[in-house]
């Protein structure tokens, strides 16, 4: 094999402390797939939530309520809560990788390299797949707008939104 940068990430990583098993290459590489898809699932549950909200009125000089153009109300005015949820299809997806990939190295792959080649391709497919679908539900979620709902009756939103979109609207506590 050619001396090259992809032919250093291919080679099986020597390791003074790996047994002389045979295929612990493979195993290790299993490890760090298991390792990464564990990982990316924690970063995706951090990162895959966003949130925010918009009252329409409020509380008056005199602690009473008051409505969108400031008139004082009996009635609390509503609020709308849009909460972004990381999505069950992104684990399920994580798992599906591992799977997939565990069962084509077993059932596929000639050699050493090419099983350790499959798994580095399982490990940049999920990155990819979290960070791709991160960004896509984030900007999905940044284009819902909430200043132009009114304050009665229920909140919508225009066009499609990607990812686990929960909305509340409650009135306001005061």
């Amino acid at each position: 094999m050619p001396d090259t940068p992809l032919a250093r990430t291919l080679a099986p990583i020597p390791d003074a402390g790996l047994s002389t098993l045979p295929g612990a290459a493979v195993l290790q590489r299993v490890r760090r797939l298991l390792k990464w898809a564990l990982g990316a699932g924690l970063a995706y549950s951090v990162i895959g939530g966003a949130g925010k909200g918009s009252c329409v009125g409020g509380i008056g000089g005199d602690g009473g309520f008051v409505d969108a153009v400031g008139r004082p109300t009996e009635v609390a005015p509503l609020c709308v809560s849009v909460t972004l949820e990381p999505g069950g299809i992104v684990y399920v997806a994580i798992a599906l990788i591992v799977i997939t990939t565990l069962t084509r190295v077993l059932r596929h792959a000639p050699d050493q390299a090419d099983a350790i080649r499959r798994l580095d391709r399982a490990v940049v497919g999920i990155i990819v797949l979290v960070v791709a679908w991160t960004a896509i539900t984030q900007a999905s979620f940044a284009g819902i707008s909430l200043d132009g709902w009114d304050g009665r009756g229920p909140f919508s939103f225009d066009g499609v939104r990607v990812g686990s979109i929960v909305v509340d609207v409650s009135p306001m506590e005061g």
